[in-house]
């Protein structure tokens, strides 16, 4: 077996670094660093106090070390893993891209009363199992050694787990719309002979390219976020068939 260090740099970049500083995040306000409430979004502070930070920070605060955080960090590592050399192999940028568009869709969404959420790492984390979910549908998925089901309902699943165990509603309902519309948007309009109106734009591509993030596509001219492509690669990885255990 790898060592921790060498099981660490075989991760792919977007979702290590992801990780990473939800890690670092929820370690810091272990250590006493900063509050919370420095870091949540607060719209009136956001716009009247100019605290743009907060738009930011939100992002990357799982809660403080707990059964919970280990579990979303988990869910990071294993379907932020599988998507970024899955679906997305050699497509870091769109990936990339794929993680913005989210953020910035749960902000939107959390703007509205009903849905505001303080923090949206949780609703982000979600939106990759969502994701995750469609891209690999027939996988066979063991909860906790007690439900068996197919991927395509897991984040349904998770949902109503969380709801028995006393966890909010809102925050997993926004991950799974903000992944439902960013799956609507690039796959389903696309093979529906829609236009694909969420092309990873030319700047993230680029900053892709001048830090060296991953591994950059052969093909110049190949275009993004191509849903037939997405079909084929995700049809073609060898983990239809084979259970994954939650907690493993």
């Amino acid at each position: 077996m790898s060592s921790p260090a060498e099981f660490y740099h075989s991760l792919p970049p977007i979702t290590k670094a992801y990780g990473t500083v939800c890690l670092l995040a929820t370690a810091a306000y272990q250590l006493g660093l900063y509050h919370p409430f420095h870091i949540a979004l607060l719209y009136e502070r956001v716009f009247y106090g100019f605290q743009v930070w907060r738009l930011f920070t939100n992002l990357f605060f799982l809660g403080p070390f707990s059964i919970n955080f280990g579990i979303r960090l988990l869910m990071i590592v294993r379907y932020g893993v599988q998507l970024e050399k899955g679906p997305f192999d050699r497509r870091t940028a769109d990936f990339l891209w794929m993680m913005i568009f989210g953020a910035f869709t749960l902000l939107v969404l959390s703007a509205i009363p009903i849905f505001w959420s303080p923090f949206l790492a949780v609703p982000l984390v979600f939106m990759l199992l969502y994701v995750w979910s469609r891209e690999f549908p027939n996988a066979q998925i063991n909860i906790y050694g007690l439900v068996a089901l197919k991927a395509f309902y897991l984040p349904w699943a998770m949902l109503a787990l969380d709801v028995i165990f006393g966890s909010p509603l809102i925050p997993d309902l926004l991950g799974i719309i903000a992944g439902h519309l960013y799956y609507f948007l690039t796959v389903l309009h696309p093979l529906a002979g829609g236009k694909n109106i969420l092309k990873t734009p030319m700047w993230v591509h680029k900053l892709v390219a001048r830090w060296r993030i991953g591994v950059q596509p052969v093909s110049r001219g190949q275009p993004a976020n191509n849903p037939q492509q997405e079909r084929g690669t995700a049809s073609g990885v060898a983990f239809r068939g084979r259970s994954y255990r939650l907690g493993d």
